[in-house]
């Protein structure tokens, strides 16, 4: 069934239309028709199932509005912090990120990161990975739309989170455990990924003494792309949501 992001509130009637950028994508793009069945959530949790009753130009109207069961909240809050790569690299990882259930996504900037963003370009590009997320959501079923932060330089955001409850974990190259030796998580953890290049050794010393343990994933080392969704995965598996 076709899902489309309306802003929340979601209407409360019988009858709604759909939010220009969606309608255009129905009607334009997915070439729906009267009758068909299709579904709005608004990224919070909640979801309608619904009907088109009118196409008519630019506008979509929907009838028949139905809601569907709330999507229950993961029981893992996974943070992916993610050493700032090539632009296509850095829209797959949002987009695996977001299918795979990471509730907050933060970019950030290391020395050996390949790309570096002026503030007005890290703002565009912020803007560009909601939009990312969006797609994801509309594509996977999920209800609850993650959270992307503008990019940091890792020192400034590692001083931010000093005090973020949690586990934290960096994934290293000379990484002492695997993940299935840590403790179960209570309800947060973080996940820091470096760039293709690898975090420099006073980066990982740095984020060491900040609370990150090093971990291990598996005896190969990975592009920093796979490294993201390998972890979460991972995670997901462990202590997630991916076993039920």
């Amino acid at each position: 069934m076709p899902r489309f992001y309306c802003p929340a509130p979601l209407p409360s009637g019988d009858t709604c239309e759909l939010p220009p950028e969606a309608a255009h994508h129905a009607s334009r793009v997915l070439r729906l028709r009267v009758h068909d069945a299709v579904q709005i959530f608004d990224g919070a949790g909640h979801a309608l199932d619904a009907r088109i009753s009118e196409i008519s130009g630019k506008h979509v109207w929907l009838d028949r509005l139905h809601p569907c069961p709330v999507e229950a909240a993961p029981p893992l809050h996974i943070v992916l912090a993610q050493a700032m790569s090539s632009s296509d690299k850095m829209d797959w990882v949002v987009q695996k990120a977001t299918e795979l259930g990471a509730a907050e996504i933060q970019p950030v900037q290391t020395q050996r990161s390949v790309a570096k963003l002026t503030a007005e370009r890290a703002e565009k590009r912020t803007e560009h990975w909601r939009g990312v997320i969006l797609a994801a959501c509309e594509q996977c079923g999920r209800d609850r739309l993650p959270q992307v932060h503008a990019p940091l330089e890792l020192s400034h955001w590692l001083a931010q989170e000093k005090d973020a409850p949690g586990s934290k974990f960096i994934l290293l190259p000379d990484g002492a455990t695997g993940l299935p030796s840590q403790p179960r998580p209570q309800v947060r953890v973080t996940l820091l990924i470096g760039p293709e290049g690898g975090f420099s050794p006073d980066e990982a010393q740095m984020a060491q003494l900040a609370g990150y343990q090093p971990i291990l994933l598996g005896p190969r080392v990975l592009r920093t792309e796979t490294a993201a969704v390998a972890g979460l995965t991972a995670l997901q598996l462990l202590w997630g949501d991916l076993g039920e």
